[in-house]
Parts: C-alpha cells; structure tokens; sequence
C-alpha cells in the first residue's frame, strides 16, 4: 500500500504492478524467494487473491450490492468471479474466445451476458454458459433495458438500407426483435463510413449506447460520425439527434463518439470522443456545457457521474466525474471542469469500476495483476476492506513516512473544519442547513462544518463574544507578567507539585556536581570539552531536565494532575514528609508550657485574692476531692483553650512560690481520716524528727565533700 499521488487529495494504490511487463514464472518465483527477507514485500497487503490474469484483464464490473466482482481477461480467456465479504476468488472458468465487455443482469453474479469477439452472446449463470447465440454483425458495445428485458448491441457496419443498427435481444421472448437504425453515413461515398464494407477501413458502426434508467429511460447512441441520437423505447421511434458543434476544427470534426453517460436526473449528458474530449450537455440545449480535454489524445472508453446512491450523503457530496483513457484516470469537477485528483499507473487500463457509496476504485489493464484504488476523500473504504480506514488514519498521522497522507504535518488534517453535534447547530441556528447544502458534511454523531461559517455564525449568534475573548487575552497577559517577575527566593516558578520540582531540580544539580567532580578527580580538561560539546548537541529539553520538557509540562502547570500530600496513600509511601498545607488551612498555634503556666498563676492569684479577702490570714484553700490540673496534665491530656481574665488592680500582685517548703507551709493541715475517698486519696501529715532511743549508739557522720551530689533523692531524708 504506497501513495500514488502526492497532491491535495491522495490516491493509495492497494494492489497492482508497478511494471507493464509480467515477469516470467520462473523468475518470478525466484524473485519471490529473493524477498522473503524484504520488509516491504513482507508487510504488502493482498487485496484480494489471486485479482490477476496470466497476461492481461479486458473487462471489469461490481455487482449493485457490492459482494462481488467479475472481471474477464486473458490468456487463455477466462471469467474470475470474486466474493468481496471473504477477500477471495469465488470460481474461474474459461471461454471458447476472447470477451469484449459484458454486463450483470441480476443484483449479484448470478446471471451476466457477455459480448465474444467471435461475433456470439453468451448467457453465464453458476452453473456455466447457460445459453450462446451468434449476431449477424459483429457488436461494439452490450447494454441491458431493464423495463423492457432487451439487451442492446451496437453494431459495426450498415444493413440493407444504408444505416447502422443496434440489435435488440429480448431475453423474455428469447429471439431478437426488429433492430434500432441509426444513421452512420448511409450511401454517401463522400462522407466517413459511408458506403464501406463490413472491416473495412473507416467503417461506419454505432459505438456506444447509453440508458437513463433511473429517469425517463430515454436511449442514446453515439456513431462514428460524432452524433448522438436519442431514442424512446416505448414507441421505439428516434426522439432527438445531437449534431457536431460547428466551431469544431477540421481535427474534431473527425473524432467519433466513444463513450456515452447519463446522470441521475436523465437531464446531463457526458460524451467521451476518440480524440480524447469530454463534452458535458444538458438535453434542453444543443450546446455542450462544458469542454474537458483528457489531455493525451487516447480514446476516452469509461465515463461516470460519481453520485452516492444514499440520499443523505448525495444531498451534502459534492458531485464528481471520472473519465479514464488507456493512460490515465481524471476526477474532475462537473461546474468548471477543475482537476480534483488523477491516477496514471504504469500499464494501459481498458475499463474501470467504481465501488458505490465508497473511495475504491477497480480496474482491467494490461499485465498480470489488476490494480485497485482507494481515494480516502471521495469516500469511506467498502465495508468488505473497512480496515482500510484505519490503515489510511495511521499513516496520515505519521509525520515521518513519506507515504503519508499528504505533505502536512500530522493534526493538520482537520483544522479548516469544526465539528459540531446537532444541538450545536440549534444554538448556532445553523439546522436549517441540514441536508439541504454541502457545507455541513455529516460525520458519526454530528457534522463537519467550515471553520470560517463557524466563525461568522457564532459572532452572529454571541456578538460580545468578541469582548469576551478579548478581556481573557488580557486577563491571561497580565497572569504570563506576573509568573515572570522575581517572587523571593523560589527556586522554580510552577504553579503544582512545587515541592515535587524543587526535589528534581536539587537531584539535577546534585549529578552535576557530581558530575563536575568526577571530571575533576580525572584532571582531563579535555573530557570536559567533550561534555561541552555533548551538551550543546543535546536537544533543549533534556538540557533543561524534565521541568524543561514539554511532554511533563502538565504536571507543574495543571491542578489536575496536583499532589494530594494529606493523603493515606502519599503518607504511606513517604511517612517522613509533613504534608505542605496552605496558609488558610493551618491551624491556629497552640501555647507553650511556660505561656500555659503563667497564664494560670495570674487567673489563680485573681481568684485566690478574691476568695482571701474576707477570710482569715493564714488560712489556705480548702481541699477539694477533684483532680488538679497539674495532674491531669502531667496523665497524658492537654487542657483547654487557655482563659485571660483580668484581675483587678486593687489586690496585690502575687508571686507564685517555687520552693515545696512554702508551698508546704501553705497547706492547711487536716488530720480528719474520712471513711470512703471517691477518686485519688490525699495523705496530709507533718514531717517530725525521730527522738534517740535508750542504749543507741550513734554512729559516726560521715564527713560530706563539697561538690558531690547525694545519691539520695528523697527529699524527706533532709528536712
């Protein structure tokens, strides 16, 4: 599968030979053996098997339901019936001799009739050659009148009567009818065909004929003399005649009518001469519309209208042409006669066939192989080779291949079009246009609108838009201004994961310092050289490190891709990092112990003056059964938010004693044992020293060093 044409609209040749020659078969297959280790040989996509003959293809043609294909070649003569659903060749069978064209008379393969170059018809079913029949003449074209079950055979030469015929088969009678005589020159010995034997030279014969089935099936017929003449098949009567255009020089005026085609309307007509010319008519005027030049002088043997057969997509294509010599295949706008794409292979093509409703193109030719075209453009793959879609998509995506879609780079694909889902289009008030014009190209859920339509739409329907963006352009300027101003002593300017880049900006800097060491250590200046240089080769992204990298620039600019560090799983994997919590998220400082103390001892001493002043001197608190708070404080719990009070600046300021024997003789003593305590018990005594016992003997003090501490903790010891 490689690119044939590098224009505006690609042409993709899926299967054919790039050589007019077949190679032999014995080099052939040695050829083959030579490839097996070829990559391009290897990944080749066979279409179909065996789409070839063993010297050339004459005929082609696809069913109306596009399963199948048939096609006749040479040598020896054969019919190939292809089955598209399994990519594969159905059945092979060979003719008495060579076929000129032929035509399928049923929605599938099953009946076709072929036109023999030995002067026979011949009627194929699936079971063989149903039927064979001889014309008196020999044919020079097969069409099949589907109202009147007649087929109709141009015919080289003149009858009795000085004209030519065109003879009419009729396959529910089974004989011929009365033939159609159309004028090819008569008894006129001065004009061309007139009066000429039957293979003689310049012979006068009608061509080609065409049917406008699908409108008012009116036949035309196109002679040796450049006239076309219409005929009504109802009162099989002649209708009408197209004469030569009289501003044609003497070169044109010698050119015979090779190929005939009607539109879908019945109201165009194309005719293709043998020096190459294409002349677009409309039936209500005997002047051609249009004048297209193939452009080598070949005549030309295949016109048609590539018109979608689904209304949908008829309404919103564009309507295109191909007319094809033995040279070339030109598609071509119908309005101007401008180029939209061409084929030109290395062989000669004898016929052509279109896929409906799809971008494939088949063809007969000389040589071994037939060749297959896909137009992406003119429409999507058959859905027999729908993996087509998929294969163009990729390599038009892929930058670096140059049988890439086109010469853009990759995205660019779709940038002059907007894609919009029908409730869109209601916003927009763009719905109107839905089936109605070609500049909505429908598409899966929604449509392919003009970038530009869209543009002025969406002003017309939001006109402060304009006003809208503008402000956001400034809004997003003065943001850019202000990220570029100094902020501190930050090291980095992102706008997430500051911690995270902080981090791989100081392992950076760690490596190269390493890195710088090391170098050192090595006394080389010239390997230091060498990573200059190595360095200044390297791209800026990886000089620059991941933060420089557009492919992670997300990651410290979107809040999408934030770190939650109050998370179980960031906390988890990193359990010695405190979490960076906002400002407007941190709570509120707690006091400290010497703050927690001082501001008890100034609420204690405001409530102790209060509760003393009418009290007697000496005389302490009373003793209470709860739980103090230095108790409370020192089990484990933390006490409640501090209480300021403001003591009164009548009573004397207090200092808190720090000694235990004032705060001793402070206590009240109360030797009253109580019978049940409820809670902790409180021992209340006083310390009195022991009196000497009779017979003691006292031992001797030992003698206390200065400096030395005792060992002793007990306080109740000393006193």
């Amino acid at each position: 599968m490689k690119l044939s044409n590098h224009s505006s609209v690609p042409v993709y040749t899926i299967s054919g030979s790039s050589t007019s020659r077949p190679l032999p078969e014995w080099l052939a297959r040695k050829r083959k053996r030579s490839l097996k280790n070829d990559a391009e040989y290897a990944n080749r996509i066979e279409l179909l098997q065996d789409f070839e003959f063993e010297e050339a293809s004459q005929c082609i043609r696809v069913s109306d339901d596009g399963d199948w294909v048939m096609s006749t070649g040479t040598y020896k003569p054969q019919i190939h019936t292809h089955y598209l659903p399994h990519l594969s060749l159905s059945y092979a069978r060979h003719t008495t001799s060579l076929n000129t064209t032929f035509l399928l008379l049923s929605s599938d393969y099953s009946k076709s009739i072929h036109l023999q170059t030995d002067r026979s018809i011949e009627i194929h079913t699936p079971a063989g050659c149903h039927y064979t029949t001889r014309l008196p003449r020999y044919g020079r074209d097969l069409q099949y009148d589907r109202r009147s079950a007649e087929t109709l055979i141009p015919a080289v030469g003149i009858n009795e009567n000085g004209m030519g015929e065109v003879f009419r088969l009729n396959l529910e009678h089974g004989r011929y009818m009365k033939a159609y005589e159309v004028d090819v020159g008569g008894d006129d010995l001065s004009s061309v065909g007139g009066g000429a034997l039957q293979g003689g030279i310049n012979t006068g014969a009608v061509n080609t004929a065409a049917v406008a089935e699908e409108s008012h099936n009116l036949l035309a017929f196109g002679t040796s003399l450049g006239t076309v003449e219409f005929w009504d098949p109802r009162s099989r009567q002649r209708a009408a005649i197209l004469q030569r255009s009289v501003h044609e020089n003497s070169f044109d005026s010698r050119a015979e009518i090779t190929a005939l085609q009607f539109d879908r309307s019945g109201l165009g007509l194309a005719t293709g001469s043998s020096t190459g010319l294409i002349h677009l008519y409309d039936l209500r005027s005997p002047k051609p519309l249009l004048k297209k030049d193939q452009g080598y002088g070949y005549p030309i043997h295949t016109i048609l209208y590539l018109t979608s057969g689904a209304s949908s997509r008829r309404q919103v294509a564009e309507p295109k042409i191909l007319s094809a010599d033995k040279r070339i295949i030109k598609i071509w706008d119908p309005q101007d006669g401008s180029p939209w794409t061409s084929v030109e292979p290395a062989v000669d093509l004898n016929c052509v066939a279109w896929c409906k409703d799809s971008g494939m193109l088949v063809t007969a030719n000389e040589g071994r192989q037939q060749h297959s075209f896909f137009i992406p453009q003119l429409g999507p793959a058959p859905k027999w080779c729908s993996f087509l879609d998929n294969l163009v998509e990729e390599m038009a995506e892929d930058v670096n291949d140059p049988n890439a879609f086109t010469s853009q780079k990759a995205g660019e694909v779709y940038d002059n079009h907007k894609f919009l889902t029908t409730v869109q289009l209601e916003q927009l008030n763009l719905s109107h246009l839905i089936g109605t014009t070609s500049l909505l190209r429908p598409y899966m859920h929604g449509y392919f609108v003009a970038q530009r339509l869209y543009e002025e739409a969406k002003l017309i329907a939001d006109p402060f838009v304009w006003e809208e963006e503008r402000s956001k352009r400034i809004k997003e300027k003065i943001d850019n201004e202000r990220e570029s101003r100094i902020r501190g002593n930050k090291k980095v300017a992102v706008k997430v994961n500051r911690r995270l880049a902080e981090k791989m900006l100081e392992r950076q800097e760690k490596a190269e310092r390493k890195k710088a060491k090391r170098v050192l250590e090595k006394g080389g200046d010239s390997d230091m050289d060498e990573n200059r240089i190595d360095d200044h080769d390297r791209p800026e992204k990886e000089a620059t490190g991941i933060l420089g990298d557009p492919r992670f620039a997300k990651l410290f600019q979107d809040t999408d891709f934030a770190i939650d560090e109050t998370s179980r799983e960031f906390q988890m994997l990193n359990p010695s990092t405190k979490p960076m919590v906002e400002d407007h998220q941190k709570p509120e400082r707690r006091l400290t112990a010497v703050e927690e103390e001082v501001l008890e001892e100034r609420g204690g001493s405001d409530s102790s003056a209060s509760d003393n002043s009418g009290d007697e001197p000496g005389i302490g608190p009373k003793a209470t059964g709860r739980i103090s708070s230095s108790t409370y404080k020192k089990s484990g719990h933390r006490s409640q938010q501090p209480r300021v009070q403001i003591s009164s600046s009548r009573a004397p300021y207090r200092t808190k004693d720090r000694s235990f024997g004032d705060r001793a003789d402070r206590v009240k003593v109360d030797r009253r044992s109580t019978g049940t305590v409820v809670g902790e018990r409180e021992i209340t005594f006083a310390p009195e020293r022991r009196g000497k016992k009779a017979g003691h003997v006292e031992k001797p003090a030992r003698k206390k060093i200065e400096g030395r501490r005792s060992a002793s903790g007990n306080v109740f010891r000393k006193m």
